[in-house]
């Protein structure tokens, strides 16, 4: 399983990241940021499946995608 995280504070809410994802699990929310930027949000984490196309397509670099390892 595949975590998103984004860094709410920095994210300028530019979509890149929405239009990147292939499981379209990502978008823009209603929250704003200290900047006054709608940020983006994952809205379904079960459904990740850890590609990083997120994260390398964010000019800002606020996206972390992690993966669940198993022993």
């Amino acid at each position: 399983m595949a975590k998103v995280e984004f860094n709410e504070t920095l994210c300028k809410g530019c979509g890149l990241c929405v239009n990147a994802c292939p499981k379209k699990i990502l978008q823009i929310g209603k929250r704003i940021n200290a900047m006054g930027y709608n940020v983006a949000e994952c809205v379904n984490q079960a459904a990740c499946i850890g590609c990083a196309f997120c994260g390398i397509m964010c000019p800002d670099c606020v996206i972390t995608v992690s993966k669940e390892v198993k022993q």
